[in-house]
This record gives structure tokens, sequence and C-alpha cells, in this order.
């Protein structure tokens, strides 16, 4: 599967639906000259995969999600296991947002800043790990390097087909 930035993942999606999505979005640009659809499609996703910002500051990028894996749980009905590569380019972030099921986050490359309501900010190297339970708000979710990547495996416990991560505005 391509990765993507997501507002939303969702337990058990189809390997393939990704591009099945993409063709149905981009096919109306394929009468377009290659320059209006390369500008057509900038002004579409640049705002997806980049913060507003004020006057002078520069655009932080978000997160890239992208699916490893995700199988039902056959000893507990109802259940599925999904396995999210995060991968943070240097100042990166994931907004405000919360989980349906449980998490366990594994710290692969770089530094992760992470902040649940209620807890301290904290900060994660590779090989550390962090719990988020159901429901809990993740306020600080980021590279906390602005000049090297970082990246993390999360693996999410949660019902069959629930939206996995729900972005707060």
């Amino acid at each position: 599967m391509a990765a993507a930035h997501v507002s939303a993942i969702r337990a058990g999606m189809m390997p393939l639906g990704g591009y099945a999505l993409s063709i149905t979005l981009l096919a109306p640009l394929a009468w377009l000259p290659l320059t209006r659809t390369a500008d057509t499609l900038r002004s579409v996703f640049e705002p997806i995969c980049t913060t507003s910002v004020a006057n002078g500051e520069t655009k932080r990028p978000l997160g890239v999600a992208q699916q490893v894996s995700s199988k039902a749980l056959p000893n507990v009905p109802g259940k599925r296991v999904t396995i999210v590569k995060v991968t943070y380019g240097p100042g990166g972030y994931t907004p405000p947002h919360h989980h349906a099921g449980s998490v366990t986050a594994y710290i692969t490359a770089g530094n992760i800043r992470s902040q649940l309501a209620g807890g301290p900010i904290e900060i994660f190297k590779v090989g550390d790990s962090f719990f988020e339970p159901p429901g809990a708000v993740h306020l600080v979710s980021e590279n906390a390097s602005q000049t090297e990547p970082a990246e993390l495996v999360a693996v999410f416990v949660a019902d069959e087909g629930a939206t996995l991560t729900i972005y707060h505005e």
C-alpha cells in the first residue's frame, strides 16, 4: 500500500482500495495539460500535507502513516490487530488525535516528542515504547528534531471496522 497521510485509518482496509480511490479522484484530470494537472494537484494536496501558518513562519510537514498489516484476531472475535509505520520528516508532526482501540508505539528511528492529555511531554528514543489507552487524547506527537527524520511503528488492537485514528480540530 502506498504511503499517504490519512485523516483516518480503518481496520481491515483493502490494500488496493487506495489505488481505486486514486484512480477515481485523478481520472477527471486526465484531459488537462500536464502543467495544469500538476497545478491542480498541488492546490488540492498541498493544504492536506502541510499546516496553515502565519506570515513569516515555515510550514511543518505532517507525519506519513503506512499500514503494514491488519489481521483479525481469531481468539478474540470482533477484534483486529493493525500495524502502522509512521514516518516524520524533520520538524514533522501529527495533529492532536485519539484512537478507538489500544495502541502501543515502538520508536524505530530518531526521537519522538509525545504528550497524552493530563500527562507530561516526553521524548522517546530508538528502542523506547509507549502505550495509548483507547480514547486517550494524544496532544503532541512530533519529531523532536528539526534536522533528522523519525519513525515509529504503532500496533493497534481495535474493534473490526473501527476508525483507528480520529483527528481533533
